[in-house]
């Protein structure tokens, strides 16, 4: 049972670390200090809703729903390209604005719903969540509900980590400067995940 465990924190970990639309994204929440838990928790219990599907056995979705891969897959691209330009022309005004003391909290509903769409819009967390970690806990016989928990506490670590530990970086975020940068990045890293579900 342990070592299923040890398997499925460590899994889903090198799963999560790329960089990615809901990491970027977190981070900046992180950044600006705005509901930062309630994005953490989001991502953390999509994760685990994901996990669990894996595990349980419901990677044949695809395989049941012809259509659903492609579907994810175009809303993927065209959310991720209109994100990503609102991004850049963040970058555009200057980054003054992107401070958190100069500028209103965004609304939690529009903050919850970007992470929402983010996360479930993305077809390669259906891949890494529900088809192979679903796979790999297969391997770990009869130790799958332990491969799952601790794959689900692996994302819950990381990104409690990514955004409460964002703050750390305030100093280097004082400046405007390093807001536009920040904003250039994501956007980049956007409209890079989109050419990828476009072409690849």
């Amino acid at each position: 049972m342990l070592e299923a465990a040890l398997s499925g924190y460590l899994v889903a970990l090198s799963l999560i670390l790329a960089i990615g639309a809901q990491n970027a994204f977190v981070l900046r929440q992180g950044l600006r200090r705005e509901h930062v838990a309630a994005v953490v928790a989001v991502c953390a219990l999509s994760d685990a809703v994901l996990i669990a599907a894996g595990v349980a056995g419901f990677g044949a979705i695809s395989a049941a729903l012809p259509w659903f891969g492609a579907a994810m897959r175009w809303l993927g691209v065209g959310f991720l390209l209109v994100y990503g330009a609102l991004r850049f022309r963040a970058a555009s005004r200057g980054g003054e604005a992107l401070r958190p003391s100069a500028s209103d909290p965004a609304p939690l509903g529009r903050v919850l719903a970007t992470c929402l769409v983010l996360t479930w819009a993305n077809p390669h967390v259906y891949l890494d969540t529900v088809v192979l970690i679903g796979s790999i806990s297969a391997q770990h016989a009869p130790h799958q509900l332990a491969f799952g928990v601790a794959a689900a506490m692996a994302s819950l670590s990381f990104f409690t980590a990514l955004g409460f530990g964002a703050r750390l970086l305030a100093p280097v975020f004082a400046r405007a400067s390093a807001w536009v940068w920040l904003e250039i990045g994501v956007g980049s890293v956007m409209w890079l995940i989109a050419a990828g579900l476009a072409f690849g």
